[in-house]
């Protein structure tokens, strides 16, 4: 593990994955976040997130950011993480906000903070991989202070369900410029994008928290004095759901759609080796995971807790259904 005085990873765990629903709802009709499924069985994906956290820093500079309605499935997952780490919020109001509210409260408790961004519920079968591009990108935040990383991920195929960050030239720092985001290319798209040296979007973010900030201050300056006054208020006045009342007020925020795209000079982008990445958000994806079957040493894991649903299961259970409705 790296230093970890100013290190924070930031987990996010509040999205409803609402695209892999047919997989996600339970025998009962319930549908549980495709964080708190496991691919095949044992830990949640919330759990590898955890895992991959931990290889950066320890958890006392680890949070989560969850949906208060899923407090049934969090509450007990995350009992080993400080209080305070665990981040919740009202209602969901996109990915964007999703990420403001930790990291405003990241940089109360320490501004000079490094930040890692994570997404909860990818699949990665070689961790050591992305662990090593990880802490290269953590190194170079030593002296990079106002450009924010982004983890750029080797293609393995053409993907045409996923986002492609098109890479410029070398900065001569170990990283290259951003020409342009491409959210869910046509296939013949996706091919020119990889011929060109394309790269996945992982949506892993590595950066200053500061830098992280001036992100969204050049695009929602009102949303981020908003939500530190509504902080504040917190602080001084807990229990007067300051922050409630201006979630009932805050419009859906996309980080990629609404503060990300036309920043691109902010922007560096690092390669990752390919890694067996996969963000498992559709089922046609989860399939070709199961395909290739669990990642080396997957069984003999420590599994300090069961996930609500194994997307392995769910995955057999319909395909029966389906073989038995069409006999």
């Amino acid at each position: 593990m790296p230093e970890t005085n100013n290190v924070w990873a930031l987990v996010l765990a509040a999205g409803e994955g609402s695209r892999l629903k047919s997989l996600t709802t339970a025998p009962s009709g319930t549908a549980v976040p495709k964080q708190f499924c496991s691919l095949f069985d044992g830990p949640p994906l919330l759990h590898e997130a955890l895992r991959r956290a931990h290889t950066l820093t320890d958890e006392s500079h680890t949070c989560v950011v969850v949906a208060e309605q899923h407090r049934r499935w969090w509450q007990d997952a995350l009992t080993a993480l400080p209080t305070d780490n665990v981040i919740v919020q009202p209602r969901n109001c996109g990915t964007a906000v999703g990420i403001l509210l930790p990291l405003l409260q990241i940089i109360a408790r320490d501004p000079q903070a490094n930040l890692v961004l994570l997404p909860s519920d990818h699949l990665v079968q070689q961790e050591s991989v992305l662990a090593s591009s990880l802490a290269a990108a953590l190194e170079q935040l030593r002296w990079r202070t106002q450009e924010t990383l982004l983890m750029g991920i080797e293609p393995e195929e053409a993907d045409p369900e996923l986002g492609y960050i098109v890479p410029g030239e070398g900065d001569g720092r170990g990283a290259m410029t951003v020409t342009r985001f491409v959210e869910k290319p046509s296939l013949a798209q996706t091919r020119e994008l990889i011929r060109a040296g394309g790269l996945w979007n992982a949506f892993i973010v590595v950066a200053s928290a500061q830098a992280l900030l001036e992100l969204f201050r050049a695009r929602v300056a009102p949303v981020v004095v908003a939500m530190q006054c509504a902080l504040a208020a917190e602080r001084t006045q807990p229990g007067k759901g300051r922050l409630a009342a201006l979630y009932e007020a805050l419009p859906s925020l996309d980080f990629s759609r609404d503060i990300v795209a036309g920043q691109e000079q902010a922007f560096r982008v690092l390669t990752v080796p390919t890694c067996g990445w996969s963000d498992l958000g559709t089922p046609r994806r989860v399939e070709e995971a199961l395909r290739k079957g669990p990642r080396p040493g997957a069984a003999i894991r420590v599994r300090a807790s069961t996930a609500f649903l194994s997307l392995a299961a769910q995955h057999h259970r319909l395909h029966v259904l389906q073989s038995a409705a069409g006999a």
